[in-house]
């Protein structure tokens, strides 16, 4: 079943989220995004909008939608830009009238329920050279970004976009990585991050002045709630609960990840 439910995290909390993401469904597969590892696309919806479509039959498996929609909404909730994400249900028969094989093999192997991410027409890949966050909003994504252990936002490949002159975030499906090894909280709580890397290390002196409002931002109650966004097509029984100790952890130890080493 899609959407939320309610679950028991590890602290005794149970809590029903009244909250959940849009399902819409595929009319037309348009092209693909072949800069992608996992190979996105441009899709049409019945909404008649437009989105880049992230198949749970790419290579990174589930769990990169796992980790997309946990971040991603995370991160809107801390009051950072990311584009809206719904819930898409893909027909196989759309996947039958693609004439590319590989493209054809991935439409077929997601059939179901997929992640659809707002497509922004006219945006291009942050260079610097405009849509700046100044020196606070390079710090908050900073700081947000070593919590979850977002390992991919260098200059090689920023992940962000600027739109309106205006910077989104977007594809976080490399963070939250303990999930498949599932490491133990305790480990990941200290696992170090290393900011030397991001594309925004010149503000790692700035992230103590942040520390204090994020941490005391990211409550049980708002984890709960983004990871009640996620559909149970995508998670396996009892892993709300990991997820939220794993999170909820890494809160208690910031001296050990934070960048900069300073709170």
């Amino acid at each position: 079943m899609a959407g939320t439910r309610a679950f028991e995290a590890r602290n005794g909390l149970t809590r029903l989220c009244d909250v959940s993401l849009p399902t819409i469904t595929a009319t037309r597969y348009v092209l693909p995004l072949r800069e992608g590892g996992s190979l996105p696309g441009v899709v049409e919806g019945n909404d008649l909008g437009t989105y880049v479509l992230k198949f749970h039959g790419a290579g990174q498996g589930p769990k990169a939608l796992v980790a997309e929609v946990i971040v991603g909404e995370l991160f809107r909730r801390l009051g950072l830009r990311v584009p809206e994400l719904k819930l898409m249900q893909l027909d196989p028969a759309i996947g039958k009238s693609e004439p590319d094989f590989e493209i054809q093999e991935l439409l077929l192997r997601s059939a179901g329920l997929n992640l659809a991410v707002d497509f922004l027409p006219g945006s291009f890949g942050y260079d610097g050279s405009s849509g700046g966050p100044g020196d606070e909003g390079m710090a908050r994504i900073l700081w947000l970004d070593a919590y979850v252990a977002n390992v991919d936002r260098s200059w090689r490949n920023t992940n962000m976009l600027v739109w309106h002159k205006n910077l989104w975030l977007i594809d976080h499906g490399a963070a939250l990585y303990f999930h498949h090894s599932w490491m133990s909280a305790e480990k990941f709580a200290s696992l170090p991050y290393d900011a030397s890397d991001h594309v925004f290390s010149v503000a790692t002196p700035s992230v103590a002045a942040v520390d204090d409002e994020l941490a005391s931002s990211i409550t049980p109650d708002l984890l709960t709630e983004v990871i009640g966004l996620v559909p149970d097509e995508w998670i396996e029984d009892g892993d709300r609960e990991r997820y939220l100790g794993h999170l909820t952890a890494r809160l208690s130890d910031r001296s050990a990840w934070l960048p900069g080493g300073a709170r």
